[in-house]
């Protein structure tokens, strides 16, 4: 009797990236099994999820167009709708193409394992029983903003400190002295939120930051020249001086200048802070050198009284429940060709590690469909999946920087420039797909050849 796991595949989480996965899956007719530690779908946009890092205030920061499934459209016109119609979204698409079925939900993996014929044992706890099932292979897509990167100060504060993954709403900061560490776009939101309800509000930054509001021209500012993408030198210099024009030096609010180009890290969609910091809402105080009680000190020497400090601070990436080695971790991120595969070719499979401007919902589809082509391939075409293991471990791994130099920091370790990265993933996919022939070279016809066929 043929063992059943012998070709079926676990998908860990249920968040955008796992309904990508499944869904690619799906149509490859290949068989699976979710695992999602929540109550269901939606990951991180379930407000009500208890690993969600979502606030009250919290919308898209990409255009709905840019960001949706292609063959699923958002129902709102919305250009940047909430996180309440969102995980409606996610619910709805999961419903329409059959895939919550698919997954056990409240069933959280505590660890994977591998096996002695190359597969992986998945453990998992549910809240009636536990799971310890093989698999061929696993993908995981538990998300990559759960996380929270919380940095080491000199000192202890000893008033409330907080990451904002676990800020719900503005009414925690009601009549606090607050100071927000760290200027993203969650702590710039959070700022936003916080004038409204707060004694004071200051915003401690160590570096500058782009923003980028969020029309332009009437229109999404991300849906601006898709399509024809620009070199990254052009898009620089065009971009900085149309950004100049419409929000103006972020330098006059009391932002540092920035050391880098824009696009080499990550810009801020929230031009909002911007009017806040004119009206003296809130104000720019420099990095944090120190804590003393309910005492910052600040590296400029000067010092200031709070009575919550919230940490803007980002996510880091986390698979607890597989060894490191398993990921081909090297510093801040694992080492995956495009994101997603790891160089042995071990049976783990990473999706949605991928942070880039614009990139959206679709583009962790193309890569989902990148990990069923290839799957595909290992059952029914061993030599395309061979071809294309070899071109990993043979040749350079193509260039997912679109020519743009991005920060070395730590939520920069696995950035990509959205059309590199869809560019080189749809390629890869063709390959996967279609038997890749020799290519002959073309000949020359002599010209008498060319006068006899005139």
């Amino acid at each position: 009797m043929k063992d059943a796991s012998a070709h079926r595949y676990a998908i860990i989480g249920a968040g955008p990236s796992g309904l990508a996965a499944a869904r690619a899956l799906q149509k490859a007719g290949i068989a699976f099994d979710g695992y999602e530690a929540s109550r269901g779908v939606g990951g991180l946009w379930d407000i009500e999820n208890p690993r969600s890092t979502m606030y009250e205030s919290a919308h898209l920061i990409s255009s709905r167009t840019t960001t949706e499934f292609t063959e699923f459209p958002m129902r709102t016109k919305a250009d940047y709708p909430g996180h309440r119609e969102l995980i409606t979204y996610f619910r709805d698409f999961a419903d329409h193409f059959g895939l919550t079925e698919h997954f056990r939900f409240d069933t959280k993996v505590t660890s994977l394992e591998p096996t002695d014929d190359g597969g992986w044992m998945l453990r998992a706890d549910a809240s009636d029983d536990t799971v310890e099932r093989r698999y061929a292979g696993v993908i995981l897509a538990n998300g990559t903003l759960a996380e929270p990167n919380i940095p080491v100060f000199r000192g202890t504060f000893t008033g409330e400190l907080l990451h904002t993954a676990v800020y719900k709403s503005a009414t925690q900061l009601t009549g606090r002295r607050v100071l927000i560490i760290g200027a993203g776009n969650s702590g710039c939101d959070i700022a936003v939120d916080a004038v409204h309800h707060a004694a004071s509000v200051e915003m401690s930054v160590r570096r500058g930051y782009y923003f980028v509001p969020r029309y332009l021209f009437g229109k999404p500012s991300d849906t601006l020249n898709q399509g024809r993408p620009l070199p990254a030198r052009i898009k620089q210099f065009v971009d900085t001086r149309v950004l100049r024009a419409f929000t103006g030096d972020p330098v006059r609010f009391g932002f540092p200048k920035p050391d880098y180009k824009i696009y080499e890290s990550h810009p801020i969609v929230n031009t909002l802070i911007l009017g806040h910091l004119g009206q003296g809402d809130l104000r720019i105080v420099p990095d944090v050198d120190r804590f003393d009680g309910r005492t910052v000190h600040f590296r400029d020497g000067s010092s200031g009284e709070y009575d919550t400090v919230v940490l803007a601070t980002g996510y880091k990436l986390d698979y607890p429940f597989v060894d490191r080695a398993a990921l081909e971790w090297s510093g801040m991120a694992p080492r995956l060709f495009l994101n997603t595969f790891t160089p042995t070719f071990n049976g783990l499979y990473v999706m949605g590690m991928i942070e880039a401007s614009g990139i959206g919902w679709q583009g962790r589809y193309e890569q989902a469909e990148l990990i069923a082509a290839y799957l595909t391939a290992l059952e029914h075409h061993p030599e395309r999946a061979a071809a294309f293991r070899a071109r990993v471990t043979g040749e350079p791994w193509p260039d997912l920087t679109g020519g743009y130099n991005y920060l070395g920091l730590e939520r920069m370790a696995y950035y990509v420039n959205k059309d590199a990265y869809r560019g080189a993933v749809r390629t890869a996919t063709r390959a996967l797909l279609t038997d890749a022939a020799p290519r002959r070279p073309r000949r020359r016809r002599s010209a008498a050849r060319k006068k006899a066929t005139a």
